[in-house]
C-alpha cells in the first residue's frame, strides 16, 4: 500500500504512515466508501482505532497534536525559563542579605526588575514558540511504543529532521555568541526519541484534558500522549507496570 501523503510503502495493517503520519484509507468496492484498513495478516491485533498490538509484544500508536491548540509544549518551555529566572532572583537576594545591602527600597527594585524581566521573557518565549510551530507545520506528530518494560516517545522522520535542524541552529547561534548554555540546550534538543523504563518511574501524572500522561523518572520527564478514547487504556497500562510509589500518584 502506498501513502498518499509522502509516497512510501506502508503495511496493509497500518492506520497511519510511519514516515509522515498521514492517516491511511482504502476503498471498499462493496460499499463504495473509504474505510480504514483493519487487516492483520502478520498476527497484529487492533486494540482500538488508534492502537495496535504487534507480534513483538509492543503496543504502537501515533498521536498528532496541534501546537496552536494544545498548550503543553509552550507551558513546559515557559516553566523552564521561569525557574531559571527565579533561581537567579533568589541568588541575588541571598547576596544582598550576605552583604547586608537588602532594605525595603532595594527589595522593591529587585522585585520590579524580576517582574519586567519575566514579562519580557514571556513575550520572547511566545514569539519563539509561534516560529517553532510554524516551522513544524502547526503539528507535533509522534509515535509511541509501549510494552511491559517501558514506553518510547519518538518523533516521526520528517518532523525529526526539522527538529534536528532547529537544534543545530540553536547550537550554532550559541557558539557564535559564546553562550555555552544555548549550545548545551541545542545539543540536548537534537535527540528525537526518549525511552522510559517503567522500573525507574518515580511518579505518573495524568492530564486528561490535554491527552497527556507525564511519566517521571528522577532526572527525565517523558510525555506520553493518547487520544481521548485510548487515554484510560494507556494510563492504566502504565500504572499497572510502574512501582507502587508511582502508582499512588497515578491519578
Amino acid at each position: 500500500m502506498i501513502c498518499r501523503g509522502c509516497g512510501v510503502n506502508v503495511g496493509l495493517n497500518e492506520r497511519f504512515c510511519h514516515s509522515c503520519g498521514t492517516r491511511l484509507i482504502f476503498s471498499d468496492p462493496n460499499s463504495g466508501n473509504d474505510q480504514f484498513n483493519v487487516n492483520s495478516p502478520d498476527g497484529t491485533q487492533r486494540i482500538s482505532d488508534n492502537i495496535l498490538l504487534y507480534p513483538d509484544g509492543k503496543y504502537r500508536w501515533i498521536y498528532e497534536m496541534s501546537l496552536f491548540k494544545n498548550p503543553t509544549v509552550i507551558v513546559m518551555i515557559w516553566k523552564i525559563f521561569f525557574f531559571v529566572i527565579l533561581g537567579v532572583f533568589l541568588f541575588m537576594l541571598v547576596l544582598d542579605l550576605i552583604n547586608e545591602d537588602l532594605d525595603g527600597e532595594r527589595l522593591i527594585g529587585t522585585l520590579s526588575f524580576f517582574g519586567i524581566f519575566l514579562i519580557g521573557m514571556t513575550v520572547i518565549v511566545g514569539i519563539s514558540y509561534l516560529i517553532y510551530a510554524a516551522v513544524m507545520g502547526g503539528k507535533y506528530i509522534v509515535m509511541f511504543e509501549m510494552d511491559e518494560k517501558g514506553v518510547n516517545h519518538m518523533q516521526l522522520p520528517k518532523q525529526a529532521k526539522k527538529a534536528e535542524a532547529l537544534a543545530m541552529m540553536t547550537a550554532l547561534i550559541g557558539l557564535m555568541s559564546n553562550n555555552h548554555a544555548a549550545v548545551a540546550a541545542g545539543v540536548n534538543a537534537s535527540g528525537t526519541s526518549m525511552y522510559t523504563a517503567f522500573s525507574s518511574v518515580r511518579s505518573v501524572r495524568a492530564f486528561p484534558r490535554r491527552n497527556l500522561i507525564k511519566v517521571n523518572e528522577r532526572l527525565y520527564h517523558n510525555q506520553v500522549y493518547a487520544a481521548a478514547e485510548d487515554y484510560d487504556f494507556v494510563l492504566n497500562f502504565i500504572c499497572i507496570h510502574t512501582p507502587e510509589t508511582a502508582v499512588k500518584k497515578c491519578r
